[in-house]
């Protein structure tokens, strides 16, 4: 980036008054957004109140970055209209984002799931985004707040704390409210909601999941052990997920969880499936087989850490050792139901589903249906990605489509 830096906040705003594009927000969906309308030779400018673009990328996949995950669909998203993020996705698709990064020579790996990592730094990722701006002439404004947006005539009015901007277009890339540490703020709903647009009620995505008291008392001494299971709700045509589930301090996580936890509703139960094709107990049904506890906790022991399986038959022993009470304790470890009192909330979510209401945006260039020139892309909107690289894809997607036309 020797010839062509970025403009940061030591310049202000004082050179770029008026600009074609004003983008709020310099993390993945805004620098994608920014890059490919700089490329069509729009005057681009990126504001953020952080001091360095991309610092969520930089945090993502344990500082690796799940830049995208190689099976993303429409039907990995959770969205009020499952189909809005299709248009979007199918013109910016995982090989797009996987040209760049080969462009740039970055390494990377699948891991597993088509889940894509870097083989070194996440940092290779926001440098591949900040060369791309750079070439296409964007500037970008660091630790510069943003008050309001408002409408000034034909353009929109942005008050910042460098200064008055005027911009033609104005695209909302600022996130959602997880990790709040991060900076994180509601001023994309803010300025959706001064424009009119609805907003579907965030809550914590991807999220662990605290149990009630009495719960916490019988599995949470048992933090850090973890097992294979399928986790699914109560809801219909809602998806089940099998990977691992995590004991915590405080109640349960690991991947298994915090993809369904995108899904529960408080108050509702979640069931678990803690044996995931296997027949636990059938060794115990074999002519001459041993029927008691000791053979009982061996069999856990097969899909089960050991104090894992002796917690499990001291609260959940067969009734009797007949055919019928071994059945009947097989089913229910692989239909176990259990109900959280609620999430580790946004602090340690790792997204924000719900936000702007897609039914008041055109699904192919994110543009506001009502106010054209405002667009909205990424995490501020209802579209919310599994864990995985999906959410990557979707500010890819999301910031590519609007930054073809805004």
């Amino acid at each position: 980036m020797n010839e062509r830096q970025l403009s940061r906040a030591g310049e202000g705003l004082q050179d770029v008054q008026e600009v074609d594009v004003a983008i709020l927000g310099a993390g993945a969906a805004g620098l994608m957004c920014a890059l490919e309308a700089g490329r069509r030779g729009r005057r681009v400018l990126v504001l953020d109140h952080a001091d360095k673009p991309g610092k969520k990328i930089l945090i993502s996949g344990g500082g690796r970055c799940n830049f995208t995950n190689l099976h993303a669909t429409a039907a990995n998203f959770l969205s009020q209209n499952p189909h809005f993020a299709k248009s979007a996705l199918a013109r910016f698709t995982p090989a797009d984002i996987i040209a760049l990064v080969e462009k740039h020579g970055i390494p990377y790996h699948e891991k597993t799931l088509g889940q894509l990592f870097c083989d070194r730094s996440a940092k290779e990722i926001v440098q591949m985004l900040e060369r791309e701006c750079a070439e296409a002439g964007v500037r970008l404004a660091l630790e510069t707040r943003i008050a309001k947006a408002t409408r000034d005539g034909e353009a929109f009015r942005i008050e910042t704390s460098s200064g008055i901007l005027r911009a033609d277009s104005v695209v909302v890339a600022t996130g959602g409210l997880s990790i709040p540490k991060m900076g994180a703020t509601g001023l994309g709903y803010e300025i959706a909601r001064h424009f009119g647009l609805r907003i579907v009620e965030p809550r914590p995505g991807l999220v662990p999941l605290v149990l009630h008291p009495d719960d916490r008392d019988q599995w949470c001494d048992l933090a850090g052990l973890s097992a294979e299971v399928v986790a699914a709700t109560a809801q219909p045509r809602t998806p089940a997920f099998r990977e691992k589930a995590l004991i915590t301090h405080r109640g349960l996580s690991g991947p298994a969880i915090l993809q369904i936890s995108s899904y529960w509703q408080a108050g509702q139960p979640l069931s678990f499936d803690l044996a995931p094709g296997a027949d636990v107990l059938a060794p115990l049904l074999a002519p001459n087989a041993r029927r008691d506890p000791p053979a009982f906790a061996q069999a856990l022991r097969s899909i089960f850490p050991t104090r894992l399986a002796e917690r499990w038959l001291a609260l959940h022993p067969p009734s009797d050792w007949t055919n019928p009470s071994l059945a009947a304790a097989e089913r229910q470890l692989h239909d176990w139901t259990l109900t959280p009192a609620g999430t580790e909330g946004y602090a340690k979510a790792e997204v924000t589903c719900g936000g702007v209401d897609t039914a008041d945006l055109d699904a192919r260039t994110l543009q506001s249906r009502a106010v054209p020139g405002l667009f909205f892309i990424g995490e501020v909107v209802d579209v919310t990605g599994w864990l995985g690289g999906y959410n990557f894809q979707w500010a890819w997607a999301s910031g590519f489509a609007a930054g073809q036309v805004a």
